[in-house]
């Protein structure tokens, strides 16, 4: 089963693709420009002690994004099965 989630939410090695990017102005540019558009699968790779940036592998390369850049992008993840105990 698959649900959208802000990428924000996203755990630590989650894969997904990108559904949506809500962001307008200069800030929805600079996340276009980075290859993050809808169609385009992802994977988290890391996160700041702080959880703030988050690593994301897109395509062949690893980048960073704020939370509030982050908070823009709704991705499809798997939705894990009843009694998974998911942890993030």
């Amino acid at each position: 089963m698959k649900k959208i989630i802000n990428m924000r939410e996203m755990s630590k090695n989650q894969r997904g693709i990108i559904r949506k990017v809500g962001a307008g102005g200069d800030m929805g540019r600079r996340i276009r420009e980075m290859g993050l558009v809808p169609g385009t699968p992802l994977q988290v790779r890391g996160r700041a002690p702080l959880r703030d940036p988050v690593a994301v592998k897109v395509r062949d390369y690893v980048l960073t994004l704020r939370n509030n850049e982050a908070s823009h992008i709704e991705v499809e993840v798997d939705a894990p099965a009843p009694g998974d105990g998911e942890s993030t």
